[in-house]
């Protein structure tokens, strides 16, 4: 009889397929409470690795970090209109607590806009005060109806970044600066993720926002995910918060501001990028533990090899680890270690030590090769730039070969059903946008024709970009 897979094939149910990678690589766990999640140590390991990257990011970008309230008082959201209309139906409301009802009920963070506003109204007082760049990592709290572990809860950690600036040019200039030099260089270089950048339609803008940005990836069953966002508010939350300088001129001005974030949603992307019927794929750079060294048998120092081993991959800068439980059997050991997505696995048994070299395995390919145990501490850091590029690549083609040029609204459609349609917005534009919407078929960003972000959407010339999402 045939051995059972360990996961759902991915041709067989995508979604299973996503299920079983969640439970038995040990990423995370379903919450008490309906929407939310317990992400399990190895899952946050791997945010963590997201966070740090992330952060570094954010303070080369000149941000700093603080934090924010989790409740905010309802009267705050209600006073920009387009916000609170925007979260309504996903907001969760405190109305008693201490055991009597509040004098005014308070909202669990959504976002954080409007406290955060209410602060920079007191901070900024003069043009030397800006830019004001603030980020904080945070939980948010959005009651979803339809929830998936990562990819839409109804808490999820994430960092939210709000800045104030003196001119129009400066803030929307940041915005974009956001995009690419965080996020867009984090997904592709750190993740190995081909992201898309451009602009959301105004039927997909952020809730009081006059231009949102976003970076869109592809996933291995072809369908889009919004991997992070970067907003241009205007003035709309400066005025309705009074967030005001003095100008050089000595002439009282409103700010211009910012908000931008990415989330645990990169989880989910990660996992449904580089997965495969094996389970999760973890780029070198991301990965916790970039390196498993197993001990095949304890036995005529094996163990001991092993160990002196991990020392020595661990002295060259490598994330590694000791997998020495004998107790359980090579191969189920192996097959958790395939499952949790390591980049590479070092086997070392009795007879590797007798001829002086080890197994070393490839995640993403499998390859197999034998390196001698002298060279190998210098030979895995090559071996992972490698791994890490060949993972950038291989998402590359796969989303090249599942994009298509298209010149009618038909076609769009047709194209969307396996991947990415790229049809001119002057002639999809916002008809067709809603006419693609009745098939669950969105407007993922609007391009300029060689990739980049459009000044507007309307820009002659401008692509859309439209496909099936999560």
């Amino acid at each position: 009889m045939a051995k059972a897979p360990v996961l759902t094939p991915q041709a067989d149910d995508f979604p299973r397929w996503y299920q079983d990678v969640l439970a038995k690589a040990e990423l995370a766990d379903n919450g008490p409470v309906r929407g939310t999640m317990v992400i399990r140590p190895y899952g946050y390991g791997l945010w963590e690795r997201m966070v740090a990257e992330v952060d570094a990011r954010i303070k080369d970008a000149g941000a700093e970090n603080a934090y924010f309230p989790l409740f905010i008082p309802e009267s705050y959201l209600t006073r920009e209109a387009q916000h609170v209309e925007g979260f309504s139906p996903e907001l969760a409301v405190v109305t008693h607590a201490g055991g009597k009802e509040l004098d005014e009920p308070v909202v669990v963070r959504p976002t954080s806009e409007t406290v955060i506003g209410e602060f920079m109204a007191k901070w900024v007082n003069s043009h030397r005060d800006l830019p004001l760049l603030l980020n904080q990592w945070a939980n948010v709290v959005r009651w979803e109806l339809r929830t998936r572990i990562f990819l839409r809860t109804s808490e999820f950690l994430w960092q939210e970044g709000h800045t104030a600036h003196a001119t129009e040019a400066d803030a929307s200039a940041y915005a974009v600066q956001i995009l690419s030099d965080v996020y867009r260089d984090f997904m592709v270089n750190v993740l190995a993720m081909p992201v898309l950048i451009g602009r959301k339609t105004r039927q997909e803008r952020f809730a009081g926002a006059t231009n949102t940005l976003a970076c869109e990836a592809m996933m291995g069953d072809g369908k889009a995910l919004q991997m992070g966002t970067s907003h241009e508010l205007g003035q709309n939350f400066a005025k309705v918060f009074d967030i005001k300088y003095q100008s050089a001129e000595g002439v009282e001005e409103t700010c211009w501001t910012t908000s931008w974030g990415v989330s645990t949603r990169m989880m989910g992307g990660l996992i449904m990028c580089h997965g495969d019927d094996k389970g999760l794929v973890v780029p070198p750079r991301l990965a916790s533990n970039q390196v498993v060294v197993l001990v095949i048998k304890d036995e005529d120092g094996v163990g001991a090899a092993a160990s002196a081993l991990v020392d020595e991959i661990r002295s060259a800068g490598i994330r590694v680890k000791l997998d020495d439980r004998t107790d359980t059997s090579f191969g189920r050991r192996a097959t958790a270690w395939e499952l949790k997505g390591v980049p590479v696995r070092v086997e070392v048994g009795p007879r590797d030590l007798v001829n002086g070299e080890v197994t070393v395995v490839r995640r993403d390919t499998g390859e197999k090769r034998q390196v001698g145990i002298a060279g190998l501490a210098a030979h895995l850091p090559e071996l992972l730039s490698h791994l890490q590029a060949d993972m950038l690549a291989a998402a590359t083609l796969r989303r090249d070969e599942h994009t298509v040029t298209v010149a009618t609204i038909d076609e769009a459609r047709e194209a969307a059903q396996t991947g990415f349609a790229r049809i001119p917005w002057a002639t999809l534009g916002e008809e067709g946008e809603a006419l693609l919407a009745r098939d669950a078929i969105t407007v993922r960003c609007i391009q300029t024709a060689d990739g980049d972000v459009p000044a507007t959407e309307d820009e002659p010339g401008a692509i859309a970009v439209v496909a099936r999402a999560y």
